[in-house]
């Protein structure tokens, strides 16, 4: 079967395509699984590069979210049968082996693309937006709007209840943004402060949502509302952010830095219990998570020169050949 393994760290170039040997027998409390899709983030682009804070032995598999049917059954396994469709960490390859407490069923009816495509970047928004206390009637802004994280953002904060003004540098990408229920879209290229401010009266933002970091998060400091959350998601803009504590102070507002890595490790119940609700959100269609670029398995890297070249709306979903 064909699996992508990342060989040496890097770019795309890093990517190499190998024929091995199917996995081994079922074991007891396992499943087969054969994999249809499988989501590939700028977590992914970072993992190749060496660049993040988890940095696993090579070579490794590529990529770390998947669905794909059960097509073997392992003793001891009562909650799947043959057919099943489910939601994977199994990366880039045809098929696989694992644990079947490791595996979440996919309800029926949805979308087995869809689901391959939402796992990371809405665990982040809705962690995101639990940190930040967002409540239905307040003004989020998300940042980076047309990528994956912000995107999701966007979509989960409208299902909060909240305004939301989104931002991006690309007025076409705005226009997906809208489609996915910003209220508000800004091209930010040219600077946001004074249109959220005239958007929300003068008060400011009273979450504002940040991947981007550097320059934008430094004109983000200018406009939160008195008591505001500022959500430290990334750092896309390639440049760490500085909080001035004055300001800080000033608008007694707060900054706050998270991950999903930190919430398995400290807190796996809130991750399980977030996990659950993004299921029931998904199989429910109250979520909608867009995919805008679809590459063969024997291309998977090429889903990685799309997130690295800022073409990819929402996510990059790598598929059979």
């Amino acid at each position: 079967m064909k699996a992508i393994f990342v060989e040496k760290l890097g770019g795309p170039e890093s990517l190499a395509i190998r024929d091995i040997d199917p996995p081994d027998k079922v074991t007891d409390g396992q499943v087969r699984v054969a994999i249809e899709a499988r989501g590939i983030s700028f977590q992914d682009v970072l993992l190749v590069a060496g660049e993040y804070h988890v940095k696993p032995d090579l070579p490794f598999i590529f990529g770390s979210e998947a669905t794909g049917y059960i097509t073997e059954i392992g003793k001891d396994v009562e909650n799947f049968k043959i057919g099943d469709a489910v939601l994977t960490s199994a990366g880039c390859v045809e098929e696989a082996v694992l644990d079947s407490d490791s595996l979440t069923l996919i309800p029926e009816g949805t979308d087995i693309e869809a689901a391959a495509a939402f796992r990371s970047n809405y665990q982040t928004a809705l962690y995101g937006m639990q940190r930040g206390r967002l409540r239905a009637g307040e003004t989020l802004l998300v940042h980076g709007a047309a990528g994956g994280v912000g995107l999701a953002a966007v979509d989960v904060g409208k299902l909060m209840g909240a305004t939301v003004i989104a931002t991006a540098g690309n007025d076409e990408k705005l226009k997906i943004v809208e489609q996915v229920g910003a209220d508000h879209v800004i091209n930010y290229s040219d600077g946001f402060r004074e249109q959220v401010k005239e958007l929300t009266d003068g008060r400011g933002a009273d979450v504002i949502y940040d991947p981007v970091g550097g320059d934008v998060f430094d004109e983000s400091m200018r406009c939160v509302a008195p008591f505001g959350r500022i959500l430290i998601v990334g750092f896309t803009g390639g440049r760490f952010a500085l909080a001035k504590t004055n300001h800080l102070l000033i608008k007694d507002a707060e900054v706050i830095g998270y991950t999903i890595g930190g919430l398995a490790r400290h807190n796996p119940e809130w991750l399980e219990r977030n996990h659950q609700v993004l299921m029931n959100w998904l199989a429910f269609g109250r979520i909608n998570p867009y995919i805008s670029h679809r590459v063969p398995l024997s291309r998977a890297g090429d889903a990685l020169t799309h997130i690295i070249n800022r073409e990819v709306i929402g996510k990059a979903i790598v598929i059979n050949d």
